[in-house]
């Protein structure tokens, strides 16, 4: 299967909208207890995450993965960081890129993959605001150029 395939839980539209994306790599993910339960039920939140290299490996913090609703006592902590699994030489990779000032390492896209849980992770320098306001021209022309076809097609 393909890298970014399999079944989306949930997608960080806002990291497409803030940081201009260069490089994507697929990561595992380390989970506790209940934690897949509930990611599997879609119960997960990328929007204010990031992935931070601490001692030759990658974390990703500020995830949100919900209590499951059946696992009372062995619950996990929603927001915890989260060790991802990669190779050394990723990891080494990321290091090189993130050295450049600007850059970050966000997470793009969670899903399953064959039964194990996956994050696609994206290395991207932060956009300007007029850097924004263009995608937002952009984007709008689209929608309208869309529409006047649909509506000449009606015709």
């Amino acid at each position: 299967m393909a890298k970014g395939k399999g079944k989306v839980l949930a997608v960080n539209k806002k990291a497409n909208f803030d940081y201009a994306i260069e490089e994507t790599i697929e990561a595992g993910i380390v989970l506790e207890g209940t934690e897949i339960k509930s990611i599997r039920n879609g119960k997960v939140q990328l929007r204010d995450a990031f992935v931070l290299i601490r001692n030759n490996e990658a974390w990703i913090s500020n995830m949100h993965v919900s209590p499951y609703e059946q696992g009372n006592r062995y619950n996990h902590d929603p927001v915890r960081s989260r060790k991802l699994l990669m190779h050394r030489k990723q990891i080494a990779t990321l290091i090189g890129q993130t050295k450049e000032k600007g850059t970050a390492i966000v997470p793009l896209k969670m899903y399953i993959k064959d039964g194990f849980a996956k994050v696609l992770i994206g290395v991207g320098k932060g956009k300007k605001l007029y850097d924004k306001r263009a995608d937002l021209k952009k984007k709008e022309a689209n929608r309208e150029m869309a529409r006047a076809l649909k509506d000449k097609q009606n015709y």
